[in-house]
C-alpha cells in the first residue's frame, strides 16, 4: 500500500481538479487515490462507509488507521513535497477554525464548484440535505 490512500468524490469538479493536480506532483507514488463513486467501491473497500466518505474526506494509512478532513489534505500535500502550503491549517489556534471551514466547504462543495465556473457533474444525490 502507498503511504496514504485518499477516498475522494470524483463527482465534485473542485475535488477532482485538486486530485488531478496532486497526482501530477506525486512522482514517488506515495498516494493511492480512490473515487468513492466507482461502481465497485463497496466491494473493494467494505470498511469505508461511502456516505461518511462523501461528507468528509477520508484517508487510510498503511496500518489501517483512518484520518479525516484537512488531516488528509495536509498529509497528501506533504507527501508530494508541498506540505508548507497547508501546514498552518494544523497549528493549534487555526486548526479548529480551519476544520469548521472545511466542513462547510465539504457540505457545499458542488454548489461552490459552480461559483468558480466548474460545471456540476452531479445529480441531486450530491446536494446537501438541509
Amino acid at each position: 500500500m502507498s503511504a496514504l490512500r485518499v477516498y475522494y468524490d470524483g463527482l465534485c469538479p473542485l475535488c477532482t481538479r485538486e486530485i488531478n493536480h496532486i497526482k501530477r506532483l506525486d512522482k514517488q507514488g506515495q498516494l493511492d487515490m480512490q473515487d468513492i463513486n466507482t461502481a465497485d467501491f463497496e466491494q473493494r473497500f467494505p470498511h469505508i462507509d461511502r456516505v461518511q466518505a462523501d461528507r468528509i474526506l477520508h484517508g487510510e494509512l498503511p496500518d489501517g488507521r483512518i484520518i479525516l478532513g484537512l488531516d488528509v489534505t495536509c498529509m497528501a500535500w506533504s507527501l508530494v513535497g508541498k506540505g508548507h502550503w497547508f501546514a498552518f491549517m494544523r497549528w493549534p489556534l487555526i486548526k479548529p477554525v480551519a476544520d469548521r471551514v472545511y466542513l462547510y466547504f465539504a457540505r457545499h462543495r458542488h454548489r461552490i464548484s459552480g461559483w468558480f465556473g466548474r460545471p456540476n457533474t452531479c445529480d441531486d444525490r450530491c446536494q446537501p440535505k438541509l
